[in-house]
Formats: C-alpha cells, sequence, structure tokens
C-alpha cells in the first residue's frame, strides 16, 4: 500500500468513527487520496458519471423504493396482515409466525429491509403488543429478524448493488434468494416456535377457517406483485429495471384506484421520501465508485487475488474467512457500504478459485443482512427504535435467539452451494 492510500483509508475510518456520514466519509477519503496522489480531483467527475452512465440497473433502486413506500401506504398492509392471521396466527406464537409471513409476502414488493420493519414492521409490533402475550422487546426483536427476509427474496435492492459490482445477472441473483429467504422464515419460525413454548406464550384466538377464502381474495392483487415481478423478468417481457418500474406502477393503480387507499397529498409525501432516500443511497453508491477506482489504482484486488491464491487455500475455507470477516464488518458498517466497497475486492479471488459469482453475491447478502440485526450497529435495531421507542435494550436482550438461528441459516448456505443454485439451474444457468 502506498502513503497515499494508508492515509485514505485512516482519514475514511477516522470520520466514520466520530460520526460523519459514511458516504461523506467515503467521498472525502477519496478526494483526499486523488489530490495527495496528484491525480487532481476532476478525475472523481470522470469516474462517477462513467460508472453511473454505464449502469442502467441502478434505476431500478429508486423505483424499488417508490413502490415499497407505496405498498406501505394505505391499507395495503393491513390487507396483508390480515390475510397472514387467518392463516397461521391459530398456532403459539402465532403472531411471531404472522410476523414471520408478512415479512416473506412484503419482501416480494419491496426489496428493502427497512421499508418492511419501518411499514408492516411497526403494525405488526403494535398486534404483538397489544394483545398482551408478547413483551415489546420480543415483538420489536422478531421484526428486526424477520425484516431482514425483504431484501433475499426478490425484488433486492442489495443484489442490485451486487451485480453492479460483480456483473453477475440480476434474474439468476434474484432467483438464487428464494430458497435461502424461505429457509430464513423457517429458521425464524422454528425459533419462535421453540421460544414459544418455553415461555409459555398463551394461544391467539383463532380466525374461522371460514374466514380464510374472504382474506385471501382480499389480499389476492397485492399477493400478486411478486408474480407479476418474476413472470416479467424470467419470462422475457422485461429486464429487471423495467420490472421495477412495472412494480412501482401496479403499486401506485393497486393503492390509488383498487383499494382506494391514496390521495393525492399521500402520494406527493411517498415521492418526497421515496426521493431522500434514494438520494441517500445514490451518495453511498458515488462514493463507492471513486473509492473502487481509488482501490483499483493500488492494485490491491489483483494482489489480493494473488496472494490467497499463492497459500493455495480450500475455496470452503475462504468463504468461511470471508463470511467471518462481513459479520465483523456488519457490526459497524451497513450493508450498502460492504457490498459496494469490500465485497469487491474478494471478487477476483473468488473467480481465481472457482466459486460462484452467484453462490457468492447470495451468501454476501444474506450476511449483509445479519448485520443489520446485529449490535452495536444494527441499522433495523435503531430504525425499530426509532418509529416504535422500545428502548433499543430491550430489543437488543431479546435479538440473540433470532440472530443464533440466522447465522444457522447462513452456514447452511456457504456449506451447501445448491442450495442458493438450484433454482437459477432449473431456469439455464451454467454456473
Amino acid at each position: 500500500m502506498s502513503a497515499e492510500f494508508l492515509v485514505c483509508i485512516g482519514l475514511l475510518f477516522f470520520l466514520a468513527g466520530i460520526g460523519a456520514p459514511i458516504a461523506y466519509a467515503i467521498l472525502i477519503a477519496s478526494l483526499g487520496y486523488l489530490t495527495i496522489s496528484g491525480q487532481g480531483i476532476g478525475i472523481a467527475g470522470k469516474v462517477l458519471m462513467d460508472g453511473l452512465y454505464q449502469s442502467f440497473i441502478l434505476l431500478a433502486v429508486p423505483l424499488f423504493i417508490v413502490a415499497a413506500n407505496i405498498m406501505n401506504a394505505g391499507t395495503i398492509s393491513d390487507r396483508l396482515l390480515g390475510f397472514c392471521v387467518a392463516l397461521v396466527g391459530r398456532f403459539r406464537g402465532g403472531l411471531g409466525h404472522v410476523n414471520v409471513v408478512a415479512s416473506l409476502i412484503f419482501s416480494g414488493m419491496s426489496g428493502s429491509a427497512v421499508a418492511d420493519a419501518a411499514g408492516i414492521g411497526k403494525i405488526i409490533i403494535g398486534m404483538m403488543t397489544k394483545s398482551g402475550h408478547y413483551t415489546r422487546g420480543y415483538a420489536a426483536a422478531m421484526t428486526a429478524a424477520s425484516a431482514t427476509i425483504g431484501p433475499i427474496i426478490p425484488p433486492s435492492i442489495p443484489m442490485v448493488l451486487y451485480a453492479l459490482v460483480s456483473n453477475s445477472s440480476i434474474g439468476y441473483l434474484f432467483l438464487g434468494g428464494i430458497i435461502p429467504g424461505l429457509m430464513m422464515g423457517l429458521v425464524l419460525m422454528a425459533m419462535n416456535t421453540f421460544l414459544s413454548h418455553r415461555r409459555g406464550f398463551a394461544l391467539e384466538e383463532p380466525v374461522p377457517l371460514s374466514q380464510l377464502p374472504g382474506r385471501t381474495v382480499n389480499a389476492f392483487p397485492a399477493l400478486l406483485m411478486p408474480a407479476i415481478l418474476l413472470y416479467g423478468i424470467y419470462g422475457g417481457v422485461t429486464t429487471p429495471t423495467e420490472a421495477a418500474a412495472v412494480a412501482a406502477f401496479y403499486a401506485l393503480l393497486l393503492a390509488a384506484l383498487f383499494y382506494r387507499a391514496l390521495s393525492f397529498h399521500a402520494l406527493y409525501g411517498i415521492l418526497v421520501e421515496s426521493a431522500r432516500s434514494s438520494a441517500a443511497v445514490g451518495l453511498v453508491i458515488g462514493g463507492a465508485l471513486i473509492l473502487n477506482f481509488v482501490v483499483a489504482s493500488e492494485n490491491i484486488p489483483s494482489l489480493l487475488a494473488a496472494r490467497l491464491v499463492g497459500l493455495d487455500i480450500d475455496p470452503l475455507l475462504f468463504l468461511l474467512g470471508v463470511n467471518l470477516l462481513l459479520l465483523l464488518l456488519g457490526c459497524v458498517l451497513d450493508a450498502t457500504t460492504i457490498i459496494l466497497v469490500i465485497i469487491p475486492l474478494f471478487l477476483p479471488t473468488c473467480r481465481e478459485l472457482g466459486i460462484d459469482l452467484v453462490h457468492f453475491g447470495v451468501v454476501a447478502v444474506v450476511n449483509c443482512m445479519i448485520g443489520l440485526i446485529t449490535p452495536p450497529y444494527g441499522i433495523l435495531l435503531f430504525v425499530l427504535n426509532a418509529v416504535t421507542r422500545i428502548p433499543l435494550s430491550e430489543i437488543i436482550r431479546e435479538i440473540w435467539p433470532f440472530l443464533i438461528a440466522l447465522l444457522l441459516a447462513l452456514m447452511s448456505l456457504v456449506i451447501w452451494p445448491d442450495l442458493v443454485l438450484w433454482l437459477p439451474r432449473q431456469f439455464g444457468y451454467a454456473g
């Protein structure tokens, strides 16, 4: 490493350590490197514009954000929750199961863990605490853990970002996330069942089975969105970016015309909030593009790949080591930063060791999502603390069993790649 790069890294960690927004920390550190190395900060503009111009898939990010915010508006979330309560609310720990199933369904619409937690999560926490069977901390921890499924089952904003840095197929990444997402849901429901019996949670009053068809019909238009997205992408009708536009348009039609739950004033607020969220993600993406240019200038990915290949390391050991590192980084960095800045360092080594990039991408995204609920910097824990006013200490106290369950699911995905790759291969993936 050159002295200029060491200054860049030192400045990045210093700014992040004193609480500066990570996007600003990356931008300032990268511009500092360009200035000290004599390349001039003007090159940052060229790198930024080239990166954005060649990344048509980035349009999917704001479109999925708009779709998620629209689906959170009005009565759509309530209808979905009504369907989930009728479906699984009759079992012990029923509202915990409702929490997971609702996240599984909503994950097919938003692609964002934060959108799931802040939207449908806030409603289900209220339902769980009002029932009197669950503590506030348990309800919030269950919600945070289930929200991690959001970006695993397609659509997925983190997978779009991974496709940007790895040149992998978004379609195959989306397919690869379906089975892992369902696995995450199953292990969370199993843990909820175990804790419910151990703590003696009372049974909820079951919804009569006669009401299930009616609630299914009521929620059916919203349930169609994942099917529309998947058919559009894998049926060859749309590209993933066009599918994001279709998702946003369908959500708008559903909320405004079919359910009549969206006013012009509410739509304006949704668009403003979506623009703010997209801008926040865009700043991180812009900073990451410049920082990746700095890293490439130092030839670090190639040096890292050559060093690791020279050690003749086993691919499984490499994957386990990278996952351990990502889990540790997930305690202090957000998922977007890890995907855009850290993961590209390992891609050349993955290619050299014969590790499939779709498998690596899905595993890395699952890892990053687990980081969202890992103390001390679990962004979902902070989001739920902000929207529900439940003390952070209560949420952290209850999060550990669900964190362990998700780590077991992650380990299974690392050891058995077919859990990720089986479904993409059925659709023609050659990996």
